[in-house]
């Protein structure tokens, strides 16, 4: 029975003292892990997918006289989403000196391009005569994501009247590059 004592005590003893080492182990074993996180920034700018002007088409139509004696405008809301890191410019340019139509031509310049109040892109914003030289239409718009601009084009009623009547019929067509440039 002395042994069984003894083996007892023994045993109470390992088991508390097991506790008390297992609780100081745990509390010495954790030590506090930490990570470092990298924002690895690049700078960007972009003419969103969204784009009408992206592939899109802008037709003018003179099918009557009352056509070729008024001004025409067709105004093409969204032309533009822009996203920069940081402020811009956009500029807009004619591919060739002509809408062409065969071997018939207009010039370009028979066009007028400008921004319509309303997106929300902010700079100065002019209007152009369409031509093959890169031209300012906005000018150092803010940065941000997807800043829209809403675009008219227009020919005059002097315009229609003195260069497109009397052009061949049938469809001229010319492509129109818009630019965003970080600053």
């Amino acid at each position: 029975m002395k042994k069984q004592i003894v083996i007892a005590a023994l045993a109470l003893g390992a088991f508390v003292f097991g506790t008390t080492n297992a609780q100081a182990q745990k509390g010495t074993n954790s030590a506090p892990a930490t990570t470092t996180v990298n924002l690895k920034l690049s700078e960007v700018i972009s003419i969103d997918e969204g784009s009408v002007a992206a592939g899109g088409v802008v037709d003018f139509n003179y099918t009557s006289t009352t056509d070729y004696n008024t001004a025409k405008n067709v105004t093409v809301p969204n032309s533009l989403i822009v996203t920069s890191s940081r402020n811009f410019d956009i500029n807009v340019k004619a591919d060739g000196i002509n809408f062409n139509n065969g071997t018939n031509t207009i010039p370009v310049n028979v066009m007028q391009i400008k921004v319509v109040e309303g997106g929300t892109m902010n700079g100065t914003f002019k209007e152009i005569t369409l031509s093959t030289i890169n031209q300012k239409l906005v000018s150092i718009a803010d940065k941000g994501a997807k800043k829209s601009l809403s675009i008219d084009y227009s020919i005059s009623a002097e315009k229609a009247s003195q260069v497109l009547l009397g052009k061949a019929p049938g469809t001229y067509t010319q492509k129109v590059t818009y630019t965003a440039t970080a600053l």
